[in-house]
């Protein structure tokens, strides 16, 4: 499984969303997942399993619009 593009070392059968955000001990309280390019609600991140080839992103919304903003101001 793959997790913001690195290799996630701990995968194992019945692991989701809510387990690896646990892991690596993400505080944030706004975070945006996708896996395999799907966005997941927080209300979904304990009903998730991950599969083995899965493509996990888990980001923080503020560096998001962050992100947008660099982009926006510097295309005017």
């Amino acid at each position: 499984m793959m997790l913001n593009d690195l290799p996630y070392p701990d995968w194992h059968e019945g692991l989701t969303i809510q387990g690896v955000i646990e892991h690596m001990n993400y505080t944030w309280p706004k975070l945006v997942t996708k896996v395999n390019g799907q966005l997941v609600w927080p209300e979904d991140y304990g009903n998730v399993v991950l599969q083995e080839n899965d493509d996990l992103k888990i980001h923080h919304l503020l560096l998001i619009i962050f992100l947008y903003f660099l982009i926006i101001m510097f295309h005017l």
